[in-house]
C-alpha cells in the first residue's frame, strides 16, 4: 500500500478540482486520482453557467450558496477562465409563460436575488437578435459564466501549490480506506472521495446515479449577437423530463465573441458521437428564438456526461456503508455552478465544521431513505 494521505479524491473535473483545494485549504494533504486530461468529461462540455436555479428550496439554497462562493473567488480567477457576470435572461414565449417571470421573480426577491421584469419591448433592446414576437423574460443581472476547463485547472493548480498531489493513474476499485489502481498500485486514506461524475456507479456501485447525455455547438466569432445568458422558460419542463429525450434554447455569450449554444437531454445513449437529429432538433429550437442564427458560421460540436439523480439534487457526503467513502456527484447539469459550495459541504462533513447551509438535503442517505419508504 503507497501513499499516505488525509484525502484522495477520485476525478479532476471541476466538483473534484474543488474538492481537493477545498481539502488542501483544510490542511489535509491530498492525492487526486484522474487518467485523463485535468477539466475533461462533463467538466469540457458544461456551459459554464454560474446561475440560481429554483426548482426546489435545495437546489436554491446549494446553487445561490455557490454563486456566492465563486464571486468571492472571481478576482483570483486568470483570464482564461473567462469569468463575467452577464446576467441570465429567462425568456418567455407567451403570456402564460409571463405568469412565471412574476412567480420565479417573486421566489428570487424573496431569496434577496435582484431580478427584473422584462415587457415584450424592453426584451428587444437587452437583445436585439431575439424574435420580436416573444411575450417577454426575467432578467438576473447577478448570473455569470465561466470557461470550466480553465477553471477548473486554477482550483487544481491553487491546490498544488498547497501540496497537493495528482496521479496520472485510473482508479478501478476503491473502498474500506483504499483505492486501486489500473497500474496496480494501491493508495490508502482515510476519505475517498468520489468526484467520477457520471462514472461514479463504476466505483460504488448501486448509487442513483444515471449519465444523461448533452451536445453543444459553439460558432465563430461575433461579439455582441448575445448579450446575456438566455434560457427558454420551457428549460425546466423539458430538463426535468426524465424519459424523453429533449432540447430547450439555452445560449450564452463568450468572451470569445463566440456564441455557445445548447441544450440537449438523452437517457441510456452511451456512445459520445454527436446525433446528428438531436443537433438539429437543438439548432431549429434557438432558431426559434434567435433571428439569425441560421446565418452563423458552427466552428464545432460536441458532448458530455451529465451525472443525474433521481431527485435533481446532487449526492454529497458519507456513503451509508463505507465510512471512507464521501460522494461529490450527481451534479446533473449544474456541477460547475455548486463545484465550490459542493466542495465546502464536503469538507464541513469530514472536520466535523458547521456549514453555511444545511447539508441534509444532500446527503447520500436520503436516497436509502427513500427507497426504504418505497
Amino acid at each position: 500500500m503507497s501513499g499516505n494521505y488525509d484525502a484522495i479524491i477520485i476525478g479532476a473535473g471541476i466538483v473534484g478540482t474543488a474538492c481537493a483545494l477545498e481539502c488542501a485549504q483544510a490542511g489535509m494533504r491530498v492525492a487526486v486520482v484522474e487518467g485523463d486530461v485535468i477539466g475533461g468529461g462533463a467538466t469540457a462540455a458544461g456551459m459554464g453557467h454560474i446561475v440560481v436555479m429554483d426548482d426546489s428550496p435545495a437546489q436554491l439554497a446549494l446553487t445561490k450558496y455557490s454563486q456566492q462562493l465563486w464571486r468571492e473567488l472571481a478576482p483570483q480567477l486568470p483570464a482564461d477562465a473567462e469569468y463575467e457576470t452577464t446576467g441570465t435572461i429567462w425568456v418567455a414565449a407567451n403570456p402564460d409563460e409571463m405568469n412565471e417571470v412574476f412567480r420565479k421573480q417573486a421566489v428570487y426577491r424573496q431569496h434577496g436575488i435582484a431580478a427584473e421584469v422584462l415587457d415584450s419591448k424592453s426584451l428587444r433592446e437587452a437583445e436585439p437578435n431575439l424574435h420580436p414576437g416573444l411575450a417577454g423574460g426575467l432578467l438576473v443581472p447577478s448570473d455569470a459564466v465561466l470557461y470550466p476547463p480553465c477553471s477548473a485547472r486554477y482550483l487544481l493548480e491553487q491546490a498544488m501549490r498547497l501540496g497537493t498531489v495528482v496521479l496520472s493513474k485510473i482508479a478501478v476499485k476503491i473502498g474500506n480506506g483504499c483505492v486501486e489502481c489500473n497500474d496496480g498500485s494501491k493508495l490508502a486514506s482515510p476519505i475517498i472521495v468520489n468526484a467520477a461524475g457520471a462514472a461514479s456507479p463504476e466505483l460504488t456501485p448501486g448509487l442513483p446515479v444515471r449519465k444523461r447525455k448533452g451536445h453543444l455547438v459553439i460558432t465563430d466569432r461575433y461579439p455582441g449577437f448575445v448579450r446575456h445568458q438566455l434560457v427558454e422558460l420551457g428549460y425546466i419542463k423539458s430538463a426535468g423530463s426524465s424519459t424523453a429525450d429533449s432540447v430547450a434554447f439555452n445560449v450564452q455569450p463568450r468572451k470569445t465573441g463566440q456564441v455557445l449554444i445548447g441544450s440537449s437531454r438523452q437517457y441510456d445513449a452511451e456512445h459520445k458521437d454527436v446525433d446528428q437529429a438531436i443537433l438539429r432538433r437543438m439548432m431549429q429550437r434557438a432558431q426559434q428564438y434567435l433571428q439569425g442564427l441560421e446565418d452563423l458560421s458552427m466552428v464545432r460540436a460536441w458532448t458530455g456526461f451529465r451525472a443525474s439523480t433521481p431527485d435533481k439534487l446532487p449526492l454529497i457526503g458519507p456513503h451509508l456503508e463505507d465510512t471512507t467513502i464521501f460522494l461529490a456527484t450527481g451534479h446533473e447539469g449544474l456541477g460547475i455552478t455548486t463545484a465550490l459550495a459542493t466542495a465546502r459541504l464536503l469538507v464541513d462533513q469530514c472536520l466535523g465544521r458547521d456549514s453555511e447551509i444545511p447539508s441534509e438535503p444532500y446527503l447520500p442517505a436520503r436516497m436509502a431513505l427513500e427507497s426504504h419508504h418505497a
